[in-house]
């Protein structure tokens, strides 16, 4: 943008008087998956929405903000010969930190939380360079019910997120209603 621009100072000028922004506001919630065209079914598997995110990379990078550089998918950690997986793993170059994304078919459960506990904790002893933050982790899920987020993401700071996805926009009602309430909070 700045190379582009004709007047380069008064560009970095209004970049230095930004403030750095926190995780809560880089993190969308929820996330409008629309572009992928996956349609409302009863069942379909984490892998088929994984391969339509990578499918429409260029997109699903537009839905969750700017910042977002992709690093991995299926990512492998090991613990005692014990192989888990990572399903998508970004970095974010305006917070310096590694970005986990755990993809849900279902909707969300308290004991999703311990397993991105265990990739975020992994993250920070291994994965972590010089002058990076700690990693963030994202459970990306259809369903959530917000007072079991609240009590099982208690305590985990500003590293862990639950955001609901949706393969459609809502109908306008819906969508309205959805706005009034968070102008309201």
């Amino acid at each position: 943008m700045t190379s582009l621009s004709t007047n380069k100072e008064a560009v970095i000028a209004k970049i230095k008087n930004l403030k750095p922004l926190t995780n809560a506001e880089v993190m969308r919630n929820p996330v409008v998956l629309e572009f992928l065209d996956l349609q409302e079914r009863s069942e379909y598997n984490e892998t088929e929405l994984e391969q339509q995110i990578l499918t429409h990379l260029q997109a699903f990078l537009v839905e969750m903000g700017t910042g977002f550089c992709f690093e991995a998918r299926q990512k492998r950690i090991t613990f005692n010969n014990k192989h888990y997986r990572i399903d998508l793993v970004f970095y974010h170059k305006v917070l310096k930190c590694n970005i986990l994304i755990d993809l849900k078919i279902d909707e969300y459960d308290y004991a999703d939380v311990g397993q991105m506990n265990l990739y975020l904790n992994y993250y920070k002893d291994n994965e972590m360079s010089e002058g990076d933050n700690p990693p963030v982790g994202i459970i990306l899920c259809p369903e959530k019910d917000d007072l079991l987020v609240k009590y099982s993401t208690a305590g985990m700071d500003d590293q862990l997120f639950v955001s609901k996805y949706l393969v459609k926009l809502p109908e306008k009602k819906v969508f309205e209603n959805f706005l009034k309430r968070e102008l309201n909070r």
